[in-house]
């Protein structure tokens, strides 16, 4: 069986199971084998019943002595077996409504039984015959795997099995034998196995590692393999222009060094003959914009049109306004593009971006449409967007003569160490530096007894001429989550609490122009509270508005948090955050516990990464380059690290072109990801 064979393929998976595994994003044998536990139950070792603890689920060997069967008061049976194990210590198996099993049992017969000890006795366990032909099965440690509605554990663990006996192993890319002898790993087919049914805890750590490296390192390659495949493209040499120094003297503000510094790389990169591909991430605040539309000034001093992409209509709208706003003094012809432009005024745009009449084109996902054919496209601008794609950046340069310069902006701040694996494929510039005045967010965890508090302190601050954000994670009442909705609070506060003041909603199921009207008369201070989802959470700068609530704080995580508290703090009045959480687990006091200690994106970035794993920042790559399962940038940096030198060492054999295994290895990972792409 190869793996890149349907799941279709495996006996016993029909339509109905593929279909349930295709919900669980398993198409192929591949990624079957790539769907790995969550965790195991190990039954494999045995303990006396003077050793269980309430907490925790054992193996126990013991013989019954006595069975009951009998009717509760609300006639449900209840069966009981007394039992004793070698230890000699008595107890007690029972079992609720569970007639079936009556037989199952004999006196003076010995049986293994797993489950919880508590009080005398185990309920409801897993149990075997000690001389029955399954014994092995049973005590083994045994895989729990992530699962969807449809699916049971049994199904998958045994379609899971039945492929592993099956696929051609030799199919997989393995790790070349000199990183597997250097690290001293065990052979991928080895790995894969008893990462699903590993033969004792031991081996299992070191499956484990064998995967956790693999991953690392299939990464690093995919996206080296980008970034050389971006840097061998053609791009357009752009020339430096002294306007540009002119603008930023009739700024209304000084740039901050690491602005100039940026702006420099950027620069630096534009007229460099080779295609631009890089990154420019910086904190909530940190003065991104104002830098990517100086780029967009020397894009058009240099004769060739310029995009920005912004991820909400609000965000394209709010650029748009911006821009405009900057060089209002200046020659320059932009457009706002957006799917609540009107036809007639969008095929003026489309004439006019093909004609070569429009300089500037700011919008949505619009700007990739069929329709949006540049005359001259020299950059691309992507606001938020992460990860801008090959195929978006092949669309956007078609009818072009060479390809667009692509800078994209990114408040979420990495590590650079971790930014490293992250964007591989980007060239990374940092804004490490807050502009001067800006005051740090004061942050605050209120509980349900202190919201009045917190409600006389709101007035007070609107009666100061202030303005505020409440965000609520439901646009409307849900019957199967206790958590606060829009349209629910946006009764009561402009009803009740905030009856003497202008409070207005908006969300994302609210028409554009409705959106658009509401955050205008925000703006102009018509509105001192707006009642929102997480719709304002990128990109709205409204200077006066100073305090912030987030109901149901514990609903999201730490750098959506800090991104939707950096929509305050952005004048010069002292701003606040008030986070309301009712009920606390573990990881959500983490998260309020950081937000409340540090207004630093980078820090809680790192944090969020401890907290949440990669997965979700990997998880907006494009199509072909892997992504994390079992590793963790943060728990196993140490071997992050190992791969990261490797690497370094494997790319010098490569290019010296001596060693065929590892010639073939980035040959073979390449057509995984590129359909043939070479090294160069």
């Amino acid at each position: 069986m190869n793996p890149s064979d349907s799941v279709k393929k495996i006996k016993g998976v029909g339509k109905v199971k593929s279909s349930y595994l295709s919900a669980l994003n398993i198409y192929t044998i591949k990624d079957l084998l790539e769907h790995y536990p969550i965790r195991y139950i190990d039954k494999s070792k045995l303990s006396s019943i003077s050793e269980m603890t309430s907490d925790e689920s054992f193996t126990v060997k013991a013989k019954v002595i006595g069975i009951t069967n009998r009717k509760s008061y609300s006639r449900k049976s209840i069966l009981t077996l007394k039992v004793v194990d070698v230890d000699e210590n008595y107890f007690e198996v029972m079992f609720f409504n569970q007639n079936r099993l009556v037989n199952r049992f004999q006196p003076d017969e010995v049986y293994y039984f797993y489950g919880k000890y508590d009080q005398g006795k185990i309920v409801h366990p897993e149990f075997i015959h000690v001389h029955s032909k399954n014994i092995d099965k049973f005590m083994r440690i045994t895989p729990v795997y992530p699962l969807t509605e449809g699916l049971k554990q049994w199904q998958i663990r045994k379609i899971i099995e039945t492929t592993l006996g099956l696929v051609d192993f030799s199919k997989l890319t393995a790790l070349p034998k000199e990183i597997t002898q250097k690290n001293k790993l065990c052979p991928l087919e080895y790995a894969i196995k008893n990462i699903h049914f590993p033969e004792s805890l031991s081996i299992y750590k070191i499956a484990k590692y064998h995967l956790i490296y693999k991953e690392f390192f299939d990464l690093q390659l995919g996206m080296i393999l980008l970034k050389n495949n971006f840097d061998a493209e053609e791009g357009i040499a752009f020339k430096r222009h002294e306007l540009i120094n002119e603008f930023i003297k009739k700024l209304p503000f000084n740039l901050t060094s690491a602005q100039g510094r940026v702006l420099e790389e950027i620069i630096g990169d534009m007229i460099d003959t080779k295609v631009m591909n890089r990154i420019l991430q910086g904190d909530v605040g940190s003065g991104k914009t104002i830098v990517g539309f100086i780029v967009l000034y020397l894009t058009v001093l240099n004769g060739y049109q310029g995009a920005m992409m912004a991820p909400t209509e609000i965000l394209a709208n709010q650029h748009y306004e911006s821009f405009t706003n900057y060089f209002k003094d200046y020659n320059l012809k932009v457009a706002c593009l957006t799917s609540s432009v009107k036809n007639k005024d969008k095929e003026q745009i489309y004439k006019k971006i093909k004609s070569g009449e429009l300089d500037i084109l700011i919008g949505t996902h619009a700007l990739i449409q069929d329709q949006v054919k540049f005359n001259r496209l020299g950059l691309v601008i992507t606001d938020e967007q992460h990860r801008f794609g090959v195929k978006q950046r092949q669309k956007l340069a078609e009818n072009n003569e060479t390809l667009p310069d692509i800078l994209v902006m990114s408040a979420t701040p990495i590590p650079r160490t971790l930014s490293m694996v992250l964007y591989g494929d980007l060239s990374i510039s940092t804004l490490d530096e807050m502009p001067k005045g800006r005051k740090e967010i004061s942050t605050h965890f209120v509980k349900k007894n202190k919201k009045l508090e917190m409600y006389d302190f709101i007035k007070k601050q609107i009666a100061k001429g202030r303005q505020g954000y409440f965000v609520c994670p439901l646009v409307e009442i849900s019957e199967h989550l206790d958590l606060v909705s829009v349209e629910e609070h946006y009764k009561e506060l402009d009803e009740n609490i905030f009856k003497d003041f202008n409070v207005a909603m908006i969300h994302g199921q609210m028409k554009n122009n409705e959106k658009d009207q509401i955050m205008f008369d925000f703006k102009s201070r018509r509105i001192d509270i707006l009642i929102s989802t997480t719709v304002i959470e990128v990109g709205i700068d409204v200077p006066n508005a100073n305090f912030m609530v987030i109901e149901n704080s514990e609903r999201f995580g730490l750098s959506q948090l800090h991104q939707l508290r950096g929509r305050v703090g952005r004048g010069s009045h002292q701003s606040y955050c008030f986070l309301l959480a009712d009920r606390l687990g573990n990881i959500a006091k983490e998260r309020i516990k950081i937000m409340v200690q540090s207004n630093d994106g980078f820090i809680i970035s790192k944090k969020d990464l401890e907290l949440r794993g990669p997965g979700e920042i990997l998880g907006i790559r494009q199509s072909g380059i892997p992504t994390f399962k079992l590793a963790n940038m943060i728990k196993h940096n140490d071997i992050l690290n190992k791969t990261q030198r490797d690497m370094k060492d494997l790319l010098l054999k490569y290019k010296l072109g001596e060693d065929k295994e590892i010639i073939n290895f980035v040959n073979s990972k390449s057509k995984e990801i590129f359909n043939g792409y070479k090294l160069s």
